[in-house]
């Protein structure tokens, strides 16, 4: 699957910047997987530094993606699994229409659960997952990593500093190959859309980096070319109303050619009245403001892992990178805006 492959090489490529030390918690972690779908890497790929964390039992799973991962106990349902194991956290990576289910069998358990986003695919679905959740008292991430990636936290410190003043603008782009895909994807009821699948990432990014909120939107999408991929959306594009006034636009594809160097095309693009800062990874970051010659970053802070980052604020008591607050909020824009689309009308969010 060349989503997979994409996303194992952007890993080995952070693993190339990580520290060599272990990761150390201050006790042993049982972990268990529900599902190989979507993004599993981002738990398998860290637990070579993580002596301390044993994947001790999984559900559902694809064995060939597991490889060497694989734990000694292989459930056919995670229900089972949760009931029979002596778990401490549960990595949920089933498909999209059916997450919500295993978050809340988590929750119902006290498990700490991270998974595979979004949440849900339906705002009532969702808010059922945050109440349980949130009675639970369990603790909560999810897989969006790029928000842990040195060019966007580069471009936060930026925007922080003051350099491009209050952002008024933004603009950002996915753009894939299509590639092969499993069923799931073909399928409204368990894919949810593609604003649901992969507009999440950016717009946690435009959100995050910006510092600002969105109020509105109004999203577009169709399946142009491609029959073979069924009902997922080829091609999306959403406008968004900020908090201050401003204005935040999503594009989103999967026509990217076969013969392209890489599977995706990622940028980002935020402006003030001082300035822009950009990225796209045939540029890099690049910083234009009011008074300064035009660089680029080239002192990329340290990316980071995502899991590693759940770990620390569990079991070390670190500050987590993404909180439930966020984590919510995303989810709820992120159904709206695909709603926007299905409905074809003007949220507020």
């Amino acid at each position: 699957m060349q989503e997979l492959s994409r996303r194992t090489f952007l890993a080995g490529a952070a693993a190339l910047q990580a520290p060599v030390a272990a990761v150390r918690l201050p006790r042993k972690v049982r972990l268990g997987l529900v599902g190989t779908d979507g993004h599993p890497e981002e738990i398998l790929g860290p637990l070579n530094r993580l002596p301390d964390v044993e994947l001790v039992a999984a559900a559902q799973v694809d064995l060939a993606v597991l490889g060497r991962a694989a734990p000694k106990r292989i459930y056919s349902d995670y229900r089972r699994m949760l009931d029979s194991e002596q778990l401490d956290i549960v990595a949920v990576c089933n498909n999209n229409g059916v997450r919500a289910a295993a978050v809340i069998a988590c929750a119902e358990r006290k498990l700490n659960t991270i998974a595979e986003k979004p949440f849900a695919i339906e705002l009532d679905e969702l808010a059922k997952v945050k109440r349980v959740v949130t009675g639970s008292g369990i603790r909560i991430s999810t897989l969006l990593p790029m928000r842990f990636s040195g060019p966007y936290l580069a471009m936060k410190q930026v925007v922080d500093s003051g350099e491009i003043g209050e952002v008024a603008q933004i603009a950002a782009q996915k753009s894939y190959k299509a590639g092969t895909r499993p069923e799931w994807y073909k399928h409204r009821s368990t894919y949810g859309g593609t604003i649901a699948w992969i507009g999440i990432h950016m717009i946690d990014l435009m959100r995050w980096t910006s510092g600002r909120e969105f109020t509105e939107a109004y999203s577009t999408q169709a399946r142009l070319g491609f029959p073979e991929l069924g009902e997922m959306e080829t091609v999306t594009a959403t406008l968004f109303k900020l908090d201050n006034g401003g204005a935040a636009t999503l594009r989103m594809d999967y026509f990217r050619p076969d013969n392209a160097p890489s599977h995706g095309d990622d940028r980002l693009r935020l402006a003030g009245p001082k300035g822009v800062v950009e990225y796209q990874a045939s540029t890099g970051v690049t910083v234009l403001s009011t008074g300064e010659k035009p660089r680029t970053i080239t002192s990329l802070p340290r990316s980071r892992s995502v899991f590693i980052d759940f770990l620390e604020s569990v079991y070390l008591g670190a500050k987590p990178g993404i909180t439930p607050d966020e984590i919510w909020r995303v989810n709820e824009i992120t159904l709206m805006a695909r709603d926007s689309a299905e409905q074809q009308r003007i949220v507020k969010l």
